[in-house]
Parts: structure tokens; C-alpha cells; sequence
């Protein structure tokens, strides 16, 4: 059965595409077999077909992604990165490394003491601001007025805009979601249905509460190690996608009191008794075990938690074939409990990172060519659906990818995929820093009533102000 990967994103939807800067979205690699059909088809494609070629070989380019480590398409990048040198006959340097804050700000450093690389795959936030203020980068239109068709496969409007100068500079390829998991052998066990789209903050509580009754704990979470998942979503549940990504002038205005309230309400879940009794002191690893191995029922993650999930499901974490699939079988997603304006179908997520030119690469005559070459073959529609896989892209119209290269959980993301009525990005991405260290670092004290939300929150959005 085939379902094309356009159905994760309806083409009509508005997205706010800030990235989610404290988690890389990572994704299961393809199967061997899929990957090596890709790289086959495109590698016999013609070139003017698939993307400008260097009119010179031995071209080495410098690249920088993120595409490395546990992220699931490392092997896909290097395969990618293999194809594109036998068609071109040039080189890559790779200097990829995990993302992490290490990373992105090694790659700041890199830029100012000019040592950039020739191509990046960076975040499209805030935190590219430095090199796009410095104009080492080159903007889309600017590439487009000497190759026309520099990333005409994709969708402009789902590319970001830069926060500096509201130019397109990242040519995108996968995206992420953040959405409520959900362990159905929990869930049986309390008599409790797989939460649908029209699932609200009241249906949630009743069923937390059935739950406890049946001995198990609600909510996965570690709220003194990363309670990002429930900040963010307590705000938007007292907000809309709408005025969601905006930053409040105090505690007191119309944004500043959702803020208030969404801390509220973590407080009132942890007063009532939903999250693990140690949740004040847990690790986010911890809690994490405790929904694969069935003491928990829900968990909010990012799309990069199938990953995670699926290796639980493995006798070998690192070996696919390990898997046991009953046991994946009793994993779910669906959609994070809505409120007020907020549809439970209105996510959180966006296309985060993308792949930028460095001005330095377009100087030089030589690297101009293969640099567009690189970026094009690499975000081309045979090869981004590979890395999108269950997640998301700004294609304009994706192949149909063969289900069978999917494994359940991915499939079910899928299908909740389908259903998302807006995506929305992260505010917490705007908000960074030590803005946010008195309601994510503080969230012990305010769901203990220590601190209360309102100074939490004020505090924060001083040190937002003072920056």
C-alpha cells in the first residue's frame, strides 16, 4: 500500500516555521534496500535533471550538518553524500556533528573567526541571526537570480523567513511534530480509550484519574529535568496558533496571563497526582522508561521519539532486526489534549533546519557550482522524502513512498500526521536562554507552590527585556 508523504502536510496550512532549538529532530534511517533504490534512480537521472553539476571535478566542498551520531539519517546523508560525489566526481570534507548547544556554538565561533564551511544544515531561528546580520550567508533570491531553479521543488511559503531581514536563506528538508505517545497496554489496562482528535484538557484529567485508580502513573515527564514538552503546550492550550509565537511585555497582558495559567496548570496535574511520584527529581531518561516499560500511559515528545521508542522495542537497540514488533504494537500517537481556542489538532512543529551557502562558497567560481550541485541534489524530491520519512517537508509534491518501508509507529504518525489542522513552532525557541531558566529550571518550586507562576514568569520575561 502506498500513501504519499504529502498527506503529513495539507499544502493549504499556514506554518510558523521556528525551529525547536533544544531538540534535533532525528528519524529512523530507511531500509537498506529503499535507500539504495534512491540513490540508484538519482544517480542515473540526468544531471541537468536533478541539479546544477560543477563544471569542473575535484572540487572539494566543506560540509557542516547535524546529520551524525545517534541521528537516524546519518547513514542516509553519507549514502546521499557518496551518490552525489560519483556523479560529480568531487569531494565532500564532512564536519558533522550531533546538535547540541556545543554544536551550534561551534559553528557561531566558526563563522566569525572565518572558518565557516562551504555548505551548512543549520537551524533557520534565532540562531542563525549572528551570521546573517554578518552576510555570510546567501539568500535563496540571491542564488535564484543566477540559477533559476535553485529549490523550485519546494514550497516557498514553508520555507522560513530569517527573524534578521524576513529573507529565505535555508532551503529546508525534514521538519519535526511534538504530540502526545501513548502506551495502549496502560490504557486497556485502565479501561481507557486511545485519545482522538477532538480529545480536551477535561476528557484528559478523567482519564489521568482512571488510570491512577488502576495503579499506573498518567504522565511520563521529569518536570525538574525537561519539562519543555508541557511548558510549551500548557501555554498554547491558554493561547492559539494565532498569538502563540508572541512574547509577553509582562506578566499582566493578555499573553503574560496565559503564560501564568498554562504554569498553573502543570501545577494543578502535579497537585492531583499525575506525574511519577519522583518527577521533581527524575531524568527525562527515566520517565522515559518508564512509559516503554508499561508504568506509564502518555508521553509528549517530538517526532524524533519514534527513534527512541522502536529501539525500546529492540533486544538490541542498535540492531534493527531485533525487533520485537508485539511489543511496538502497544505504541500510539495521537494528539496533545486541547483547550479553549486550541484544537487538540493544532500542533506544535515546522520545518526547523535547513541547508544554507556560505558566501564564502559563492565567491569562489569553483565551489559557487558545486555548492548549488550539492544543496540541490540533496533537497531534491527523491532524496528529502528519505530523510522526511513520517515527519514533514516543504515539497511541493512528494513521490509516493512504498508503506512497507515503514515500520507500525511510523505508519500510525503518519496517519495522525493527516489529521493536524496547524502547526505551530515553539515559543520556548524565542524565549532562550536565561529568559527561561525561572519556569524550566524553576518548575519544581512553582508546581510546589515555592514560587509562584506570576513572579516565575515575570522574572523570565525581565531577563527577555534585558538582553
Amino acid at each position: 500500500m502506498k500513501k504519499g508523504i504529502a498527506l503529513l502536510l495539507a499544502s493549504a496550512m499556514t506554518f510558523a516555521l521556528i525551529g525547536c532549538g533544544g531538540a534535533q529532530a532525528v528519524q529512523e534511517p530507511a531500509t537498506e534496500a529503499a535507500v539504495e533504490e534512491t540513490v540508484a534512480e538519482t544517480a542515473e537521472a540526468p544531471a541537468a535533471e536533478e541539479a546544477p553539476v560543477a563544471s569542473a571535478e575535484g572540487v572539494e566542498l566543506n560540509v557542516t550538518t547535524t546529520f551524525a551520531g545517534e541521528d537516524g539519517n546519518a547513514q542516509n546523508f553519507k549514502d546521499a553524500v557518496n551518490a552525489w560525489c560519483e556523479q560529480t566526481g568531487n569531494t565532500v570534507a564532512d564536519t558533522s556533528a550531533t546538535s547540541d548547544e556545543t554544536f551550534k556554538t561551534r559553528v557561531v565561533t566558526d563563522f566569525e573567526t572565518g572558518s565557516e564551511p562551504d555548505v551548512l544544515f543549520f537551524f533557520n531561528g534565532a540562531d542563525a541571526n549572528s551570521f546573517i546580520e554578518a552576510g555570510k550567508v546567501v539568500s535563496i533570491d540571491d542564488i535564484r537570480a543566477e540559477y533559476p531553479d535553485y529549490a523550485s521543488n519546494m514550497n516557498d511559503e514553508l520555507i522560513a523567513d530569517s527573524l534578521v531581514d524576513g529573507k529565505k536563506y535555508a532551503v529546508p528538508v525534514n521538519g519535526y511534530w511534538e504530540a502526545m505517545f501513548v502506551n495502549t497496554e496502560v490504557l486497556d489496562a485502565a479501561g481507557v480509550a486511545v485519545p482522538g482528535a477532538n480529545y480536551s484538557m477535561d476528557d484528559f484529567k478523567a482519564d489521568c484519574q482512571k488510570i491512577v485508580d488502576a495503579g499506573y502513573t498518567p504522565i511520563a515527564a521529569a518536570l525538574g529535568n525537561i519539562p519543555h514538552y508541557w511548558w510549551e503546550y500548557a501555554i498554547f492550550n491558554n493561547e492559539s496558533p494565532a498569538n502563540h509565537l508572541e512574547i509577553p511585555a509582562s506578566a499582566d497582558d493578555e499573553i503574560g496571563q496565559a503564560w501564568v495559567a498554562g504554569m498553573n496548570d502543570i501545577k494543578e496535574l502535579y497537585e492531583l497526582g499525575y506525574f511519577p511520584e519522583n518527577t521533581l527529581s527524575a531524568t527525562d531518561d527515566e520517565t522515559f522508561a518508564m512509559f516503554t516499560e508499561g508504568k506509564a500511559a502518555f508521553l509528549i515528545d517530538g517526532s524524533w521519539k519514534v527513534g527512541g521508542i522502536v529501539a525500546a522495542c529492540q533486544s538490541d537497540p542498535e540492531d534493527p532486526a531485533t525487533l520485537d514488533t508485539d511489543k511496538l504494537s502497544h505504541f500510539d500517537v495521537t494528539y496533545v489534549p486541547g483547550q479553549g481556542s486550541r484544537k487538540a489538532t493544532d500542533l506544535i512543529g515546522g520545518l526547523s533546519m535547513g541547508y544554507y551557502i556560505t558566501t564564502k562558497a559563492w565567491e569562489d567560481p569553483a565551489k559557487r557550482e558545486a555548492a548549488v550541485s550539492f544543496v540541490s541534489y540533496m533537497t531534491s524530491d527523491e532524496i528529502v522524502p528519505k530523510f522526511a520519512q513520517h515527519t514533514a517537508s516543504a515539497l511541493k509534491n512528494a513521490p509516493a513512498v512504498d508503506e512497507a518501508a515503514f515500520n507500525p509507529l511510523q505508519i500510525k504518525a503518519m496517519s495522525m500526521m493527516s489529521g493536524v489542522t496547524s502547526l505551530t513552532g515553539a515559543v520556548q525557541d524565542l524565549f532562550m536562554g536565561d529568559c527561561r531558566v525561572p519556569t524550566f529550571d524553576g518548575m519544581p518550586e512553582i508546581v510546589t507552590g515555592k514560587v509562584d507562576a506570576k513572579d516565575a514568569v515575570q522574572e523570565g520575561i525581565d531577563a527577555y527585556l534585558a538582553q
